[in-house]
């Protein structure tokens, strides 16, 4: 009767395979844990003070049409396309999952085939050439392998692990650069318009200056003025035209920048001078507590801190010996016909064992960089979602005093100009001098630009909150928390 005993070589396969079943849940990562980050109960700026109209949460995350200019919504819209900042930031998160898939694939055996079709001719002079061999033969092979890494130690889990949770930090890594393009984009345009206004109010006060500088030289040769006036009247109307010369400069520059942000060539790029198209909308923010669930800076930082978690497991496991299952098989002959004759089969299979025994400490350090960077990537994580925080109060703190300083520059703009007024007709009916005139008027012109400079910040304040709760508004539908790996 034969023997039926299963022969060594399937023992210990069986073996093997049953200790990788066994233990295919270790893993030499730590247990991982959110870092803790103090969170306020609510935020210390916010207030009932915003004096504008509610933000629709339909806007979602286009934030920016709030503020109900279609121009900067078209704006907006080529930034998607055409920013080459955000064409970076989308390629790398193509490779943050190119990365993934290249741990993915460690999970499944790597198969291979591979066939020699070759004549030889051996030396006559070959050492121990048999008598009877032929010098001149075929060498035909036709064979396939198998191999697959038994992940006792959690090696393969933890790299995956790492990779996903990467991946899913550049998904928030493009979030959040799409939002700083978004907020900078709208910064630009909020500060044109702001240029837009005080390029109208200058051309205005030009003319005025011009037609009051007609009248004092008219009056000078009459004799009723003396040259001192013609010459602060002079004066006045070119440092008028310098300083609008000065915000048509600062104007271009800004246009130019936002023909960069939006992929355009500055040459080729222009926007045309309107005024008060902008208006404020009342942001609410939502409670701390969903603060970093909304900002992706800060998912992406947890989700390194987590990656940098599942590295240390890939370490450790470096310490434990890598476990192979294999297996070849094929065929060999000196001819093509005898590929296929059974008796010209050949196999293998079995495991194999490797363990570094001495590497010089090459393992401790790379154990001790893998501790290193989750150390780096906590502190980063907590830095990060203060900053959040911090930015949060500073928008708000901005939106609210500068919102009483318009309200008092407006003030401020209206009485300096009714003084400008009424001196120039005491200079007229000789009642005043015109330094009481340039004075007046000077002032009058600082108070107006002024105001117009406090309500572009106001406006700014707005999309610096916008930039600092995430860009949405919802406080319902923060962003879903991630499962861990």
């Amino acid at each position: 009767m034969a023997d039926r005993r299963p022969s060594p070589r399937l023992l210990v396969t069986a073996l093997m395979l049953a200790t990788g079943l066994a233990l295919a849940g270790c893993s030499g990562a730590p247990s991982y844990r959110p870092v803790a980050v103090a969170t306020p109960p609510a935020f210390r700026e916010d207030g009932p003070w915003a004096e504008a109209a509610p933000v629709d949460p339909a806007l979602g995350r286009d934030w920016w049409r709030a503020l109900g200019d279609p121009q900067l919504d078209a704006l907006e819209a080529r930034l998607e396309t055409d920013s080459p900042t955000l064409a970076v930031a989308l390629a790398r998160r193509e490779e943050a999952n190119a990365a993934l898939r290249t741990a993915l694939a460690d999970r499944l055996p790597t198969i291979g085939t591979g066939s020699t079709l070759t004549y030889d001719r051996q030396s006559d002079d070959r050492p121990l050439r048999g008598s009877s061999q032929e010098s001149e033969y075929g060498a035909n092979t036709l064979q396939g392998s198998i191999s697959y890494e038994v992940d006792l130690w959690g090696r393969v889990r933890s790299e995956v692990a790492a990779g996903r949770a990467n991946a899913q930090a550049s998904i928030d890594d493009v979030e959040a650069i799409r939002l700083s393009l978004q907020a900078d984009l709208a910064s630009l345009y909020i500060a044109l318009r702001g240029l837009d206004a005080e390029t109208e109010l200058l051309t205005g006060t030009v003319d005025a200056y011009a037609q009051a500088d007609a009248v004092v030289r008219a009056r000078f040769r009459g004799g009723v003025a003396t040259g001192i006036d013609t010459g602060r009247s002079g004066a006045q109307l070119a440092d008028a035209q310098a300083q609008l010369a000065d915000v048509r400069a600062t104007r271009a520059r800004v246009e130019h920048a936002i023909a960069s942000l939006v992929g355009t060539p500055a040459s080729a790029f222009s926007l045309p001078q309107v005024t008060g198209t902008l208006h404020l909308a009342a942001m609410p923010v939502g409670l701390p507590s969903t603060l970093l669930q909304r900002r992706p800076d800060v998912a992406a930082a947890e989700r390194r801190v987590y990656a940098a978690n599942r590295s240390i497991g890939v370490a450790k496991a470096a310490f434990f010996p890598l476990v192979n299952l294999g297996g070849t098989g094929g065929t060999n002959a000196t001819t093509l016909a005898g590929l296929v004759a059974s008796p010209n089969a050949f196999w293998a299979l079995g495991p194999t064992i490797a363990l570094t025994v001495f590497d010089g400490g090459r393992r401790h350090a790379a154990l001790r960089t893998a501790r290193a960077k989750w150390a780096e990537a906590s502190a980063t994580y907590r830095g990060t979602a203060l900053k959040a925080f911090q930015e949060v109060e500073d928008s708000l703190s901005s939106l609210h005093h500068y919102g009483d300083e318009e309200n008092a520059e407006t003030r401020a703009a209206s009485e300096a100009q009714q003084a400008a007024d009424l001196s120039m007709i005491r200079y007229t009916k000789g009642a005043a001098t015109y330094l009481d005139v340039v004075t007046a008027q000077t002032a009058a012109l600082a108070a107006r630009r002024r105001a117009i400079e406090v309500h572009t910040l106001h406006l700014g304040a707005t999309v610096s909150l916008a930039r600092a709760v995430g860009g949405g508004w919802s406080a319902t539908n923060p962003q879903t928390p991630r499962k861990e790996g």
